[in-house]
């Protein structure tokens, strides 16, 4: 056996494609395109999922974050221009603060989980933070309500929380979902994410009506009324009815889905030889990714690669270091982040998605325990 690949999308049809194509169909045979019923019946839908007070489909989860960020100095009006983030999640909010003119301020991660280091979130917020960003990366969730504790405890209950949930959809923490934990939510339907359509979608949820005002005027040019701008920076940005109609139907298998990503990743865990540790947090996962640490990362790559094992890097590059943002301003945690600098090197992505068949997840267990340092 040979070439197992990161993903194969192919197979959400092969599996049980007819409810999509139909959906699909009737949707295209409707003529409503845009700003429909269906996507009116989706963003309901995912909101009573996540358990937050409303949601706005936009045309992508990088469009989403944008939003909110604006939408967030819209409403709450903070003091400072600064934004804590994580430096080792691809780049994405860094990109948002770029595009709104915030500043990332770059907290320390865990290594186990990869996740955020709250110790470092807190030493980096101060008189010009603006928010802070809570990455839930590989399917793994941050501890908001612990993080917003310790932010209250601090002094610092002015800071919001702003949650990127594109790769766990479905999480959660002390039982309730990511997307409800913080001030407001940012979503990727991405084909690959956990809640996959296909093609480009996104949404932004929240429980905080002003929020969701903002943001719902920011996604369609920043209109009060209809042709009448009523705030600045404005863009155009839907979720389609055809995405939100493949994406209703997904929905309602997003844990049993979730379920068999996790099953993978401990098949991967019960496999894995010395010096190879799987990336797990501690709260809770939904396996968006399985992403394994090792010494020997490129060495253990190459050995997969001869199994006919894919594999991926994320992420290679910390956002801190991307040539191009190399003269826009940014800072970094008091204390650095050394954890962030010593994963790069000895992080590797395995195979792990729902379609994954029983022999192709033997033969990754096989070829991973049959690695040798």
């Amino acid at each position: 056996m040979t070439n197992i690949p990161i993903n194969d999308l192919k197979r959400i049809l092969e599996s049980g494609g007819e409810p999509l194509l139909r959906a699909a169909q009737e949707t295209l045979a409707s003529g409503w395109w845009l700003n429909g019923k269906k996507t009116e019946a989706f963003c309901a839908e995912f909101a009573a999922y996540v358990g937050a007070g409303q949601c706005i489909g936009v045309a992508n989860g990088s469009d989403a974050l944008e939003i909110a960020f604006r939408a967030l100095v819209e409403v709450r009006k903070p003091r400072g221009r600064e934004v804590v983030t994580v430096p080792n999640a691809g780049g994405y909010s860094a990109i948002a603060c770029h595009l709104t003119g915030l500043v990332p301020v770059y907290a320390d991660i865990e290594e186990a989980s990869q996740l955020a280091s709250l110790d470092s979130i807190l030493s980096c917020v101060g008189p010009d933070t603006a928010f802070v960003v809570t990455t839930h990366l590989y399917g793994g969730a941050v501890d908001v309500p612990e993080l917003r504790r310790r932010l209250d405890d601090a002094g610092h209950r002015d800071v919001a929380i702003l949650e990127d949930c594109a790769q766990a959809h479905g999480a959660r923490v002390g039982g309730r979902r990511v997307g409800s934990l913080g001030d407001i939510a940012t979503f990727s339907f991405y084909p690959t994410k956990n809640l996959g359509a296909f093609g480009d979608a996104g949404a932004i949820v929240s429980a905080d009506a002003e929020l969701t005002a903002a943001a719902n005027s920011l996604r369609q040019y920043g209109w009060s009324s209809k042709y009448t701008i009523g705030q600045p920076f404005g863009r155009n940005s839907r979720l389609d009815e055809v995405q939100a109609a493949i994406l209703s139907v997904l929905l309602p298998k997003l844990d049993e889905a979730n379920a068999r990503r996790v099953a993978v990743l401990e098949r991967y865990e019960a496999a894995a030889p010395a010096g190879v540790t799987l990336v797990r947090a501690s709260t809770d996962t939904v396996a968006h990714l399985a992403v394994v640490l090792s010494d020997e990362r490129d060495a253990l790559r190459r050995h997969l690669t001869e199994k006919g094992v894919g594999t991926d890097i994320h992420y290679p590059v910390l956002d801190l270091d991307q040539p191009g943002w190399r003269d826009l301003p940014y800072r970094e945690a008091p204390g650095g982040v050394p954890v962030a600098r010593a994963s790069v090197p000895r992080l590797l992505t395995l195979p792990c998605f729902p379609g994954m068949r029983e022999d192709e997840i033997s033969h990754v267990c096989e070829a991973l325990g049959s690695w040798q340092s």
